[in-house]
């Protein structure tokens, strides 16, 4: 397998983490879920820092953020899957 574009932490996520610099929009990822050791592909809409996230589903404001299997937070806007989540819009439920 060739080094992975995305890491998905836990089958129960939503949002998968950009590992690699660079990321360009119309990228062909090659997504891993590090719980089992599955792939799948995935286009990236945008171009997406390293550390930043990927819905892996349509995301619509009020939906609740999953990694590591967490609830990590709550969708402020929309985010189509393949696009950027990051604080533009998603928040966190604490304020």
């Amino acid at each position: 397998m060739s080094a992975p574009h995305l890491l998905v932490h836990d089958k129960a996520d939503n949002v998968g983490v950009v590992v690699i610099e660079g990321l360009t929009a119309g990228t062909d990822m090659l997504c891993v879920v590090t719980e089992d050791n599955s792939d799948f592909r995935l286009t990236a809409n945008a171009d997406i820092p390293i550390g930043h996230k990927v819905a892996l589903k349509d995301l619509v404001e009020g939906d609740t953020v999953t990694k590591y299997g967490e609830d990590i937070g709550k969708m402020v806007g929309p985010a189509g899957t393949g696009d950027h989540v990051h604080t533009h819009n998603l928040k966190t439920k604490r304020w």
